[in-house]
This record gives structure tokens, C-alpha cells and sequence, in this order.
């Protein structure tokens, strides 16, 4: 039995006798195929395994087409790659933005796409009640671990694993760009109580000073990156209001290589890229005129945030 063949024959199996029921049951294998499909994709790019010629190949498409369709999820899944140092060089959060993005008669608090835990922390030392949902198993490993008081659950900004109106705040912090807002705005309003607030953060490094303009560039060199931090978002929410905070973070000369090798587009270059990149930002690090002289480096840093309330049904 040839490939296509035993297609036809599943789906029919899954069909069965058609209609309505048939119907459905179709969409659900299809959508369920279509998630293993991205996940097997993602396997193999990870593992570098496979090109995107061979993945489109396979997937009867283009190399530029199934990179255009699959590259953006590939990346939004290799954190769990590079989880410790994503733990060692993502920045924290001023005070001022987590005291913003928070209401404070607030007192549940689901913090989606939680990585490691760096907005999570701040969430639970107010004394709230935290729910961190995050979708990589090593980085939730390490959340659990880190903020331990926290209730630590698998899942996604489109598919949350709580009940309906159970929380009175949602915060996203430097996540919202890799969600698919059709699916994550009202799963998000889904589980909101009626008048509670959605806050998307971004740490963004202020290219304002020269070195780091600079290194921004170097960082960039081989994919530039550039997402909306200063989403709209449309019914159930009213219009944003915004809130930027400059402010700085210290970090050591290998916390910072560890924050360039946590970036997803750092973590999918071909292994040969990826090392000689790390190494130029090294080289950087230390012969720069305006860091060169340094124990500890002030990055510099903008945090953009957004806020957002839900409406409470007419």
C-alpha cells in the first residue's frame, strides 16, 4: 500500500459516514494532524536534521514556502533548548511596570508564557495567587523549581488550562509577538472575570546608547527580527493604554552572551553560526572602547507596556 493510498483509507476511517458527525470528526484529526506535523517539524530543525528543502519536500511545498509557514513556530518552541541560559541572561522587570500591569485589587493572576519564571517571581512576591502556563517542559522544570509557591501548568496563550472567568488579571511578558491573536484574545477573555485586565510587556534594549546599537546589530546580523510592541487588540477589550519605563540592568560580560544565546533566532542558526556568533559577541564584550574596562555591564533597557480591560458583556 502506497502512501496515498493508506491516507485515503484513514480518512475515510475517520469519516466514517460522513455528515455532520463525519464532518467534525475530520476537522478534529485534521487540526490534531496538523499540530504533530509542526511539532515533527520543529523536532527536526531543532535537531538540525532536516533542511527546509527536505521539510518541503515532504510536505509537498517549497523550501521558501514551508519556511514561511513553519520557521516562526520553530523558533517560538526552542526555548526549552537554551533554558538555563535563558534563566541566567533574560533581564527582571522594573517595579514600576509590574506595579502598572497589575491592578491592585487584583488577587489571581495567570502569567501566560511564563519561561523561567523572570515576570512570575515579581507576581508572587506581591502575595498574589499565581497561575504561570508555559508550553516547554524544561523552562516550566525550571519555573517550578525557582518560584515553587507558584501553580505551574502546561498550555498556551490559545488553549489556557483554566476555567472560565478565574482570574482577575493576565499578564504576558515579551510572549505576546509568537501567539496567534485570533485564537489567544478571547481564550484570554475566556478566562478573565468581566472587567479584568490583559498587560503585554516587552523588554526592549534601548538603542539610544551607541555600544548597544552595536550590539543589537551584531546580534542581528544574520536574522533581523522585528515584531509589535504596541499591539490593538479589539473587542472584548477597550482601546490599550501604554506605559514605557527606562531603566537598567546589571549583568556580567557571560550573563550577556547567555541573554544573546537565548534568543530563538540565536538558538535555530546552524551550529557553526550560532558558536562563531557567541564568540563575536565575546570579542565585543571585551574590546569595546565603552565596555572593555568593565567588572559590570548597566544594559540598558525600555520596558513597553500595554494594558488592556475586558468589557463586560452588553
Amino acid at each position: 500500500m502506497d502512501d496515498d493510498e493508506e491516507a485515503r483509507r484513514t480518512a475515510d476511517a475517520v469519516a466514517g459516514d460522513g455528515g455532520i458527525a463525519g464532518l467534525r470528526r475530520v476537522s478534529r484529526a485534521i487540526g490534531a494532524l496538523e499540530e504533530r506535523r509542526a511539532a515533527i517539524i520543529g523536532e527536526l530543525r531543532r535537531g538540525r536534521l532536516a533542511s527546509w528543502e527536505e521539510i518541503g519536500r515532504a510536505c509537498g511545498m517549497t523550501r521558501q514556502g514551508a519556511a514561511r509557514r513553519w520557521a516562526r513556530a520553530v523558533q517560538a518552541g526552542s526555548f526549552g533548548d537554551a533554558a538555563a541560559a535563558y534563566e541566567r541572561g533574560r533581564p527582571g522587570y522594573p517595579a514600576s511596570a509590574v506595579e502598572w500591569a497589575v491592578p491592585r485589587a487584583a488577587r489571581r493572576v495567570l502569567d501566560l508564557g511564563a519561561g523561567t519564571g523572570q515576570f512570575t517571581r515579581l507576581l508572587a512576591e506581591a502575595g498574589l495567587t499565581v497561575y504561570a502556563v508555559e508550553p516547554s517542559a524544561p523552562m516550566r522544570e525550571r519555573l517550578g523549581a525557582l518560584v515553587p509557591e507558584v501553580i505551574v501548568r502546561e498550555g498556551t496563550a490559545e488553549r489556557i488550562p483554566l476555567d472560565d472567568a478565574s482570574v482577575d488579571a493576565v499578564v504576558m511578558a515579551h510572549a505576546w509577538h509568537w501567539v496567534d491573536p485570533a485564537l489567544a484574545v478571547p481564550e484570554v477573555a475566556r478566562v478573565l472575570v468581566p472587567g479584568g485586565t490583559l498587560s503585554l510587556l516587552w523588554n526592549l534594549r534601548d538603542l539610544d546608547e551607541p555600544w548597544s546599537a552595536e550590539l543589537d546589530a551584531l546580534m542581528h546580523r544574520h536574522t533581523p527580527q522585528e515584531f509589535d510592541t504596541r499591539p490593538e487588540l479589539g473587542e472584548p477589550f477597550g482601546p490599550p493604554e501604554r506605559l514605557e519605563v527606562r531603566w537598567t540592568q546589571p549583568m556580567t560580560r557571560a550573563e550577556v552572551v547567555d541573554m544573546v544565546a537565548s534568543r530563538s533566532y540565536v538558538i535555530t542558526l546552524p551550529e557553526r553560526d550560532r558558536l562563531r556568533l557567541l564568540a563575536d559577541v565575546g570579542e565585543f564584550l571585551v574590546t569595546h572602547p565603552a565596555l572593555r574596562d568593565r567588572e559590570e555591564i548597566a544594559m540598558p533597557y525600555i520596558t513597553r507596556c500595554s494594558r488592556f480591560r475586558r468589557e463586560a458583556a452588553a
